[in-house]
């Protein structure tokens, strides 16, 4: 280990682990031993009593992640409450991946245009403050 790695751990360390009276490997010899048996770090450890493959959850069909993902952002920006609304309001669009894309065609525009275009669509009279957001 010392020739190829550069590094060693003493033969008491190693008594004491395979003796049991270390139960515990430290972050440094898990990964030096890992580096020298070329192996993940995570193959040297044990799993937690409770650890099961198996799934324990539905996943998800691709339309619902990103809307778990919308409504899960939505939470986390809770105070900022114009980036929460935002994600808030798309999440419950019907096609949030089509607004998306519309909306990333409107970063283009320079910032002044953006917001007078805004204003001369939710005007009075208008009738778009009326409409769904689900439309």
């Amino acid at each position: 280990m010392e020739k190829e790695l550069g590094e060693t751990i003493s033969q008491a360390y190693l008594s004491q682990l395979e003796s049991g009276k270390r139960v515990h490997l430290t972050a440094f010899t898990r990964d030096l031993l890992a580096r020298f048996f070329k192996v993940h770090p995570g193959y040297l450890v044990s799993d937690p009593p409770d650890f099961s493959t198996d799934l324990l959850t539905d996943v998800a069909e691709e339309s619902d992640r990103l809307s778990t993902w919308l409504e899960a952002s939505a939470e986390e920006w809770q105070t900022e409450p114009e980036v929460a609304g935002f994600f808030s309001a798309l999440a419950r669009t019907t096609d949030p991946r089509r607004y998306l894309a519309l909306l990333s065609e409107l970063l283009v525009l320079p910032l002044a245009e953006l917001e007078q275009l805004v204003r001369t669509l939710t005007a009075p009279g208008t009738g778009s403050t009326e409409r769904e957001v689900t439309s």
